[in-house]
């Protein structure tokens, strides 16, 4: 739902944003509210982050967790990741927007899969600095991970339950089961 139909610079925006008590997504100059998240989609989230953090420590790498947006100057976007990674020190320039992500991850939602599977996926290939992009499922264990290649293309490696995911941009690895540790799968 657009949360405002006039569109905005990304200056008002910010300003915006920065007074709102609702995240809004901002494309092109629209403005979208945010929905809230599930239960299951805030577990893995949370279980995603703590291994990526715990993996990052001491190294010049951060995580960012829901909170901050994401800017894809290219395409005039501020997206907020479930999560994402960063380790360009131009990053520490803003606190309330990163521009270099090297991986990103969203937890699906049945709201938002077909638009991060589809537009804002074409979004965010607009970033020279992304290496992967993750979606994982909050029905079933699977994950699936779009690496970019040398020749700029885009390949899928998907995971299941019983297999270990491998995120290259941070050389983690860790068992699907992790990423679904006190998660109920069952409807």
């Amino acid at each position: 739902m657009i949360a405002n139909p006039q569109r905005l610079t990304p200056g008002e925006y910010l300003a915006l944003e920065s007074q709102s008590s609702v995240k809004h997504e901002y494309r092109n100059g629209l403005v979208w509210a945010m929905a809230g998240t599930s239960d299951r989609h805030n577990t893995i989230g949370l279980n995603l982050a703590l291994a990526i953090r715990a993996k990052l420590r001491g190294t010049h790498c951060s995580i960012y967790f829901a909170e901050v947006k994401a800017r894809l100057e290219e395409c005039n976007c501020f997206y907020y990741p479930d999560l994402f990674v960063t380790c360009d020190p131009r990053d520490q320039e803003t606190a309330h927007y990163k521009r270099f992500p090297k991986l990103i991850i969203e937890v699906l939602s049945d709201s938002t899969e077909a638009f991060d599977r589809g537009d804002k996926f074409r979004d965010y290939r607009t970033l020279p600095s992304l290496e992967e992009y993750v979606l994982v499922s909050p029905k079933t264990p699977q994950v699936e991970v779009f690496r970019r290649t040398e020749s700029n293309l885009w390949v899928l490696q998907a995971y299941g339950a019983g297999e270990s995911l491998a995120l290259e941009s941070i050389e983690l690895s860790m068992p699907i089961g992790e990423i679904y540790t006190d998660v109920n799968l069952n409807p």
